[in-house]
Formats: structure tokens, sequence, C-alpha cells
């Protein structure tokens, strides 16, 4: 079964995202933390296949974030999202180990469904 979890400091997107995924893909298993340390606790439990992180959290930051579970779990998919379509975000972002880079306010939630269904084939 997939997992995903989204870290997101921003209730309203956040639950929002959250729906919008449990919606598409009732198969999967979609949780939220609001903060890096919330992430970090949540993937030492239950590694998730893919997470959704908020570029600014209270805390950590989510670059930062994305590095360290890349470099602790490198199989877990990382897409970064973020209001700010700045090309040092997206730099940052490929650096530290993101595989995707999606701005909030002008992504296609097709590419969302399309990047769900290539870290799991089987799900319909």
């Amino acid at each position: 079964m997939l997992r995903v979890l989204i870290v997101e400091d921003n209730r309203i997107f956040r639950e929002a995202f959250k729906k919008r995924l449990d919606d598409h893909f009732p198969s999967i298993v979609v949780e939220e933390v609001a903060n890096g340390d919330d992430a970090l606790q949540k993937i030492n439990r239950a590694s998730p296949d893919l997470i959704f992180m908020d570029i600014r959290l209270p805390g950590v930051n989510g670059l930062h974030l994305t590095k360290e579970i890349k470099k602790n779990f490198p199989g877990i998919g990382i897409a970064v999202l973020t209001d700010f379509d700045l090309p040092e975000y997206r730099e940052a972002a490929k650096q530290y180990g993101a595989d995707r880079f999606f701005v909030k306010s002008s992504f296609e939630w097709d590419e969302v469904e399309a990047l769900v269904r290539s870290v799991s084939p089987a799900v319909p």
C-alpha cells in the first residue's frame, strides 16, 4: 500500500491537498504534519513512499529537511511545494535531492497524479 506524507504548515492547504489525494486515490494512506519535527517522527515510525514538502516550515527549513531525509532514506520520493517560483528555490530543491518541484498556485493536478502513479504503478 502506498504511503504519502504531506508536510505543510498551512492547515487549509494541507487539508485540501489531503482530501484531493484521498478522493483521487482511495487505496493509498495519506498522512499530514505541520512541521519538520513531526515529519521526522512519522518517517521514523512508518516510512512513507512519497512526501509533499513545503519549503517554509516552522523550525527546520523544508529544503534542509529534504536533504536530511534523502541522506537517511534515499528511496523516499520528495516533491517540494512552495508559493514562490524562484530560480534559487528550484536549484536548491534539485541540489538537496527533491524529485519534483511544484508551485502551489500554478501546478496542474495531472502532474501530481502522474507523480503518485510513478511511485506506485499499481495505484489505480
